[in-house]
């Protein structure tokens, strides 16, 4: 008896390896359904620390907590089987030296099971991301609009522009050469992105950067239209999920209020067992 052989699970040298490659699909993941459909389609998973604003309702990313991420990363871990699984570390996590670095990113791979994990910042965090990957842990870089840092930058602004397009280009430079296997460019001008992308050894991950870039991630929430009063610059509507829930819930609400719903086809009587199943005569 032949059974589908299921597609191996992607490695972070599997995704650096497709620098100039067919373009990497990425989208966040939080919970274990979406984990599922995600893995159907897309290359990495990211437990985003984007899960304070989309799921608890923070106002940024920057109240996240460790033990955070990782409840969303077990969950995660649970509904995917071929995308690379990759974790956001939250702010305060990795910031104050490597070693605190490697100490938080051990717990998270160890207690998730995911393949790397994710920091923000460049050419200041180059040391730590090297640290991290000579020690085995396999790090993607995040640089130009870092949300953690959305206080020192003055608001979600794009970064890069004019003479600060060196800055952001030194910082991709410093990551690519400290070790990491993958960079997001997040909100940065279209040409710099493109330079980039052509400029360094590793695949590029554009949010709001380039279709040049090795790859595309966006937040899930936001391509699917969860949100109807969030509509960035960068985001493309592939549905329009909120519009869609609010009908039904409005419907439901009308029938039980018509007392129409349950339905005789929704409940039970003596002829059904009590796990729903019809009983034998």
């Amino acid at each position: 008896m032949s059974a589908t052989k299921q597609a191996a699970a992607l490695t972070p040298l599997d995704i650096a390896e497709r620098k100039n490659g067919a373009p990497l699909v990425c989208l966040t993941a939080y919970t274990t359904p979406m984990a599922r459909l995600v893995d159907r389609h897309c290359d990495v998973a990211l437990v985003g620390d984007s899960v304070g604003m989309v799921l608890h309702g923070l106002t940024s990313t920057l109240g996240v907590s460790l033990e955070m991420m990782i409840m969303h990363g077990k969950a995660v871990r649970r509904g995917v089987a071929h995308a690379l699984m990759v974790v956001d570390m939250p702010f305060g996590s990795y910031e104050q030296s490597p070693e605190q670095a490697f100490r938080d990113a051990s717990r998270v791979m160890a207690e998730t099971g995911c393949a790397a994990v994710k920091l923000e910042g460049g050419a200041t965090m180059a040391p730590t991301i090297r640290f991290l990957a000579d020690r085995g842990i396999p790090v993607m870089a995040h640089i130009g609009l870092t949300p953690q840092a959305v206080n020192a930058l003055g608001g979600y602004r794009v970064q890069g522009r004019g003479e600060d397009g060196h800055r952001i280009k030194r910082d991709a430079d410093a990551v690519a050469a400290a070790g990491a296997f993958a960079v997001v460019l997040e909100k940065i001008p279209e040409p710099l992105a493109r330079a980039i992308t052509t400029d360094i050894h590793i695949p590029t991950i554009g949010i709001g950067a380039s279709a040049a870039c090795d790859g595309q991630i966006l937040v899930v929430d936001d391509m699917l239209g969860v949100f109807t009063d969030f509509r960035p610059r960068f985001v493309k509507r592939y549905a329009e999920l909120a519009q869609e829930a609010e009908i039904a819930i409005a419907s439901y609400a009308r029938e039980v209020r018509e007392r129409r719903f349950p339905a005789q086809t929704h409940v039970f009587d003596e002829t059904l067992g009590a796990d729903g199943v019809e009983t034998s005569s």
